[in-house]
């Protein structure tokens, strides 16, 4: 089990606004780091009708303890 994030993905392919869906733990900092690391990643983009558009897309992450 992870984090959720619900991300929208920007036309240009970039990360747009994050939202945690299931937070794994909010005290410690793994929701944000999770966030920072969604933001970082570039995707390609949705298409409508050959035109690049937002899109939302859900996301899990898990964390592994070394």
């Amino acid at each position: 089990m992870g984090i959720g994030l619900a991300c929208i993905v920007m036309p240009d392919g970039s990360v747009g606004d994050v939202k945690v869906t299931r937070s794994l733990d909010p005290i410690f900092g793994l929701d944000q780091e999770a966030i920072k690391a969604a933001k970082n990643w570039k995707f390609s983009p949705g298409m409508r009708l050959g035109e690049p558009v937002p899109v939302i897309i859900t996301i899990e992450l898990t964390f592994t303890l070394r």
